[in-house]
């Protein structure tokens, strides 16, 4: 599939009249949920059928969204403190124009699948100093058209970058931005007077810096990292959370019960020794759990509110035992990532510890090999299937292509049964186990 790229060019911040220029405002210092997520930019790529609104209509409508979410115009520096802020200069978001000269169809099958062509669907992360928004619509010669987005992710978690999508679809067609956005990263997260910092964050949160990316075995040179997109069908759900419920007083949800099958699964296809530790690192978010004083956090804060948890077991416990055991291991560990533990996190992130000790955050995008563990992130959530720009709403959504091994996400299917698809990296070697075991229910409930 070949993209032809005809334009790509700033777009800055459509005020209006009697509107400030963000630009008054100067500099917001980052906070300590920003620090401590990962420093790289996201992607992700949404597909619509025709009709589809002209280009510069997409434009407009953007450059009225930067208005209401003027950080996603700004760059990364710092302010007169010399702390990392995000700098309201207005210097713009990049909109590239692309067509490929095929009809969506003839190419969407090989699209769903997770490869390195993709990438030609969205804008390449820039280096330091560049963009923090990046949008490309590629137009296919059907009248499909694809919009691909490359977001930092030190500006906003999923929640708030696909609140910022839908703010840019929601303008483009002339309606009120819904939710508002609640741009205050200055008072949410200060720290409690006296601070407590009652669970321990080094080496959670923070720790010493890696001087290398940590990964598990040695890669072979014949082995490459290979991402299957894992469909998990409304009724193979149901059945997985009813498995990895059978001991818990009420249903786990589906987020949590994926995650504890993957976890095993990707555990079992490594071929770990049975002895080795393995983690999972399961995103928290804050929005729903941050709800004791000195406030909650808006539904339309546009930056990140996420911790994580880390259930951790022997290779074995995990092969050897049934799901209900898995699930709850992560049922423990998320629950006791609330409203106490993201308060204590503020306290100690504020408390100087970090910078005294030379701490660095655990959440390290030059990860890309994290066997023996998993991450996963659920997007599940996040309203990417909300997006409307005019001609409604996207017939698929999928991540950027991220080969990094053992990082796993986890989205809404669009194929009509309420189904979820998960991204699954491995190393090529482990992959026709993973998918063995991934899609066997005989497995679930026994020693794999």
């Amino acid at each position: 599939m070949k993209i032809t790229v005809h334009s790509s060019k700033p777009v800055r911040p459509a005020y209006g009249a009697g509107r400030v220029p963000s630009a008054a405002a100067g500099a917001v210092p980052l906070t300590v949920f920003d620090t401590a997520s990962f420093d790289q930019h996201i992607s992700g790529i949404s597909f619509f059928r025709p009709p589809a609104p002209p280009n510069a209509v997409l434009e407009a409508g953007l450059a009225r969204a930067l208005a209401e979410y003027p950080e996603w115009a700004g760059r990364l520096g710092a302010d007169a403190r010399g702390r990392r802020a995000i700098l309201l200069d207005d210097a713009g978001a990049r909109f590239v124009e692309a067509t490929a000269g095929v009809a969506l169809a003839a190419v969407m099958p090989a699209l769903m699948e997770p490869a390195p062509e993709a990438a030609g669907l969205h804008p390449t992360a820039p280096g330091d100093g560049g963009e923090l928004l990046m949008v490309q619509v590629t137009r296919f010669a059907c009248g499909s058209l694809a919009v691909g987005h490359t977001m930092s992710h030190v500006v906003a978690d999923g929640q708030a970058a696909c609140n910022f999508l839908l703010a840019w679809g929601q303008t483009t067609r002339g309606v009120p931005v819904d939710p508002a956005p609640a741009h205050d990263r200055a008072s949410l997260f200060l720290p409690r007077d006296p601070p407590r910092v009652e669970f321990e964050h080094r080496g959670v949160e923070f720790g010493p810096p890696r001087p290398h990316p940590r990964g598990g075995k040695a890669r072979d040179a014949d082995d490459v990292v290979v991402v299957h997109r894992a469909h998990f069908s409304q009724e193979l759900i149901a059945e997985l959370r009813s498995r990895a419920s059978a001991r818990a007083p009420r249903p786990y949800g589906t987020a949590l019960c994926l995650a504890a099958h993957l976890w095993r699964c990707i555990t079992r296809a490594r071929g770990l020794d049975r002895g080795a530790v393995t983690a999972l690192r399961v995103a928290v978010n804050g929005r729903a759990r941050m709800t004791g004083p000195p406030r909650r956090v808006p539904e339309g804060y546009t930056g990140n509110v996420v911790l994580w948890a880390r259930p951790a077991a022997a290779a074995r416990e995990l092969v050897d035992g049934p799901l209900w055991r898995a699930a709850e291991l992560v049922a423990r560990a998320v629950a006791r990532v609330d409203d106490g533990y993201f308060r204590s996190f503020v306290d100690f992130a504020c408390s100087g510890a970090v910078e005294r000790e030379g701490l660095a955050p655990t959440a390290d995008a030059a990860e890309k090999v994290l066997s023996p563990d998993v991450e996963v992130d659920s997007l599940l959530h996040a309203a990417f299937c909300d997006l409307d720009f005019g001609g409604g709403r996207p017939f698929f959504f999928m991540p950027g292509y991220l080969p990094d091994e053992g990082s796993v996400f986890l989205v809404r299917s669009f194929s009509g049964d309420w189904g979820v698809n998960a991204y699954v990296p491995l190393f090529s070697r482990a992959m026709e186990s993973f998918k063995r075991c991934c899609y066997s229910l005989g497995a679930v409930d026994a020693r794999l």
